[in-house]
Order: structure tokens, then sequence, then C-alpha cells
């Protein structure tokens, strides 16, 4: 039987998705979707942010927006801050850059994790932002994974599991309603979901041994909401339906029979693991018949648009259950009430004087955090601390393009890349800050190596080296990029006999070295992400400033 599409019907839809937009200030089509199809729930992105002052406004109008299409409650503005590489509101004029999920559990205090998390929290809910798709309760099982990597905490379910419900304590503590992600678990695979359906071969024995273990914890704990991946698990499913996409995963096993109650979340829609079978419009619709509560498409006004008309039509012909979708919508209330708040508060203006006094507290806090989270894996020949009289040569990969999740808040917008993904200011803004840095403290010059500048064109500017040079050689992410380990061979060949004081510093995953043939007696620590304060913290451990108290969370730690 048909369902006549009422407007409070259309309002209820409206509720279960969540989108993004362009531009610093709201936009036509954003402003279309609010007034238009009652739109409940708005995920902001880099793009979005320039200040702190500029987000309040833009979240007040936004929420001023949402009052004026006469809605219950305020809207849930949600945001990717998992702190580390995906941090879209950390800015100098924005929130304060803190460590990310791998940089924090290699300091091995839950109670620190839960300090920042909360941190964190309290600059979002300055800013009108009150829903965190954080943390990643991801297990990093496949070193190789191209998508999450750093972004989880641990390749150990027990240390994943304390550390996200830190973070969820912390955030939920100040007001932000977490979103742990991304269920049924993404890190044993090396297929990025951004571009391809990954496969994961576990059956659900196996996954309840390790992948559900901080989703199940999290779960008891009463989470606010938890987000749903675009990973296919067919031997429990019995076909390549992503998780997002599956009632079997999603209604079956995380709502009924690991008996959560909170809210829903799907992972944005326009990843080409849903939108390259499915197409986003409809991947909204099975995520909603799956048992999501909210389907989230970040990037595309006409997806947005028809992904809600593709539901008005699923409800009208029967194929969406209307009782169902009002039983999500409890849901969505709730965490409303509870997070959002009311209409007086959403619309109340920030007042300066708190930001800046919360900004010099929470600088000292990320110095404090970063100064536990770097790693010294050996210190072969006991070379530390570097000495600052000597000249230094820093080696710096060319910067490649990790993942869409990454580079979507580490690329400012219209940064040329080539065809093959690398950026064309190759020495990237991070290494630049870190080779400054360093000219602080000595003599220092500069390499920037890659595929196509390799060491060995560059030796003339390089050789021969003054006595006592250290030499400082980064890695990104070597064990996926094994040019950079051929790069660090020709560097000791070209060296033959003169054997400089060589640091290597792995600025990304702690991966590089590990297990590598022929590096085994050399000094080699680990920063587990490439943002500048973490190349500081690094510098000053490097030179003596500092102790290295951080473990290496994953493999068992320290070799």
């Amino acid at each position: 039987m048909a369902v006549e599409l009422t407007e409070e019907i259309k309002r209820e839809i409206g509720q279960h998705f969540v989108v993004g937009f362009h531009g610093f200030k709201p936009s036509e089509d954003i402003k279309t979707l609010i007034s238009d199809y009652y739109l409940g729930n708005i995920i902001l992105m880099k793009r979005n942010i320039k200040d702190v002052e500029q987000v309040c406004n833009l979240v007040r109008e936004l929420q001023a927006l949402a009052k004026a299409s006469r809605q219950e409650l305020p809207m849930m503005i949600g945001i990717d801050q998992e702190n580390g590489l995906v941090s879209a509101f950390s800015s100098p004029k924005a929130g304060t850059q803190f460590p990310g999920a791998m940089a924090t559990a290699a300091t091995g205090s839950t109670q620190l994790a839960e300090e920042v998390a909360y941190a964190t929290g309290q600059e979002l809910t300055y800013a009108g932002i009150n829903w965190s798709y954080s943390p990643v309760a991801d297990i990093n099982s496949d070193p190789l994974n191209p998508v999450i990597g750093v972004r989880s905490f641990s390749d150990n379910p027990a240390t994943v599991s304390a550390f996200a419900r830190a973070v969820s304590r912390g955030l939920a503590s100040a007001g932000v309603a977490p979103s742990p992600k991304h269920f049924a678990g993404h890190g044993d695979t090396h297929v990025d979901s951004h571009l391809a359906l990954p496969v994961i071969e576990k059956d659900l024995k196996a996954l309840q041994e390790v992948e559900l273990v901080p989703f199940q914890d999290l779960i008891k704990e009463g989470v606010a909401s938890i987000m749903t991946g675009h990973m296919a698990l067919p031997k429990v499913t019995g076909n390549d339906t992503p998780c997002s996409l599956s009632r079997r995963l999603t209604k079956e096993l995380l709502r009924d029979q690991l008996k959560y109650e909170g809210v829903i979340v799907t992972d944005c829609l326009e990843m080409e693991a849903v939108a390259e079978k499915y197409g986003s419009e409809d991947g909204a619709v099975r995520s909603l018949e799956a048992g999501a509560d909210i389907a989230m498409i970040c990037h595309t006004f006409s997806r947005h648009k028809g992904a809600i008309e593709a539901t008005y039509e699923a409800i009208h012909t029967g194929r969406l259950s209307l009782s169902e979708l009002k039983e999500s919508g409890q849901r969505i209330r709730a965490m409303k009430k509870q997070f959002a708040g009311s209409w007086e508060g959403a619309l109340a203006g920030a007042l300066v004087e708190p930001w800046t006094e919360m900004k010099k507290r929470h600088a000292e806090l990320s110095k404090k955090a970063y100064a536990a989270s770097t790693a010294l894996i050996r210190d072969a020949g006991r070379l530390l601390p570097l000495d600052k009289s000597a000249p230094l040569l820093l080696f710096t990969p060319q910067t490649e393009k990790i993942n869409l999740a990454v580079d979507d808040s580490s690329t400012p917008e219209g940064a040329l890349i080539d065809k093959n993904g690398k950026r064309r200011n190759t020495a990237g803004p991070s290494y630049l800050s870190f080779a400054k840095y360093l000219e602080g403290k000595t003599q220092t010059q500069h390499v920037v190596y890659g595929l196509d500048q390799p060491i060995d064109s560059q030796l003339d500017s390089i050789m021969p080296l003054a006595p006592g040079t250290s030499v400082i050689f980064c890695t990104r992410n070597a064990d996926r990029s094994p040019w950079q380990i051929e790069q660090l061979r020709s560097l000791f060949a070209a060296l033959g006999t003169a054997s400089p004081r060589i640091v290597v510093l792995a600025t990304c995953a702690p991966y590089d070295l590990l297990g590598v043939i022929g590096f085994e007696d050399i000094t080699y620590m680990a920063t587990f992400e490439f943002t500048v304060p973490a190349l500081e913290t690094a510098a000053r451990v490097l030179f003596g400033e500092l102790k290295a108290v951080g473990k290496v969370p994953v493999m068992g730690g320290t070799p």
C-alpha cells in the first residue's frame, strides 16, 4: 500500500541524513537542503574551516536556517576530528593540533588520551560543533593498510578498546557525541574503501576475537553513535554487500546481537566502495533499509538531493518501513537532546576571551602529549643526542598522497598534484617547517629525495660531508613505498667508509625499518605522524632536550 508523503514524513526523512557543503559560509545548496528538505545534520570539513570566529558564525547561521525551517531540535554539526593527520578543525587560527591515535597509544596513558579528547571536545563545543566522527576503533592488523594505519591506536584489540573508550569518554564529557568507527572493522585489509571495496575473509567468530572487541566494550559504556564502514564480510553475510548497506551486519549484528541502542551513521556514501556499484542515492536507501539511522553524503549536492528524494520514493512505495524510520528517528532525537541542546544555546554567540585562554592551556597539553609519544626504537652505537655544533643533513621524502581521509584534511584546496599522486610542492609543508626548526638549532642542509629526484642525482650538492656531520633520514610509510628504502641504501653506498651519525626517522607508520634486512644496527625513531608538532618534538629528542619515552604500540613494541 502506497504511503502518502506528508510534510511531517518529509521532515522525518530529513533527520536521517548528514551532508557536507563547500565554502566558509552557508552555500545556496545547503540552504536549500535545510529549508526545503528539512536536513537535520551537517558535516563540516577542512574546506569549511578558516578560523574559529568564522566557524562560530557559520554554525550559528546553519542553526538559524534550521530554526527558520521549524525543525524541532537544533542540528547535529559533525566533523572528522580524530586528531593527528585527520584533524579538520585544527589550524593555527582554529583548533589545537593534538596527537593522533597511534601517537596517543604510544604514550601508554589512557588518562592523557581522555584529557586530550576532553580538550578537543571543549574547542569543538565552543565553535558549536557537537558530533565528532572519532575515535577510530579499528585494529590495524595489516601493516600495509592504506587508509587506517596510524589512525588506529594499535594492532592489539585490548589496547584499541582502552584508548577508544578513553577518547569517547573525553569527548562526551565535553558535550560532543563520539562516533567510533568503522564497524565492523577496517583494520585487516590493504584496500582503501575510498577507492574500492575491501573484502575481509573472516567469519563471525574471528571478528568477535579481534575486530568487535572495542565496539562491544564501547557499547557497554553507552557510546552515543557508531559509524559503519564500507567493507564486505562474505563469510558473515554470504555476499559482497558492504557492512554499511548490510542488514545482516547493521541491524542483526550491531543492533540486535550486540544490543546497541544508540545512533548508527554510515561512512560517506560517495566513497567508491559504495558509489561505484550502487550509487550514493540508492546506497543511502539501502543503508536505511539495513538499519542505519543516518546516511552520510559529504560532497555533491545532486547526490544529496537525489538520495533524499530516493528515500521519499522508498517510503512512498513501502520499500522502506515508515514505522522503522520513525523508531530510528527517536534515537536521533535522543542524541540531539543530549548533545545539540536547546535553540537558545545553539544560536548564542561565543566569547573571545575564553577561547584565548583555552588555546593557551591546550597548547601546553599538546606539548605534553607529543613529548610522551615520540618513540626511540633503537639507538645503535648510542648516537643520541646529536651535536648542535656539527652540521646537519636532512633528507625528507617527496610527498605523495596517502589516502583521501588524510589528504582531504592536510592538502590545501588547489594544491598542485600530478597524475601520479605527487604534490608539486614536493617537500610538503610539515617537512619544510621541520627543516626551518632544525636550522634554528644547527647548520642544516635540506634535501628532498624521490623517484624523480634520487639521491644519486644530488650527490654533487651533498658530498663531501663535513667532518662530524649528522644525518636525519626521514621516511614516510616506506613499507608501502619501498623506493625510500632503496634511496637509503643509495645514501649508504655513496657515503662508503665515511660513516656519519645517521638517524632514520619514521614520520608516519613505524613499520618502515622493522624487519628490513641490513638496517638492524641503525638508530631508528618514530613520530607516528608528520604533523609539525610531532616533527618538532622529534627534533628536541634528537638533540637531547627531551627523552624519548613513547613505546611503539604495534608488533609487540620495540623489536
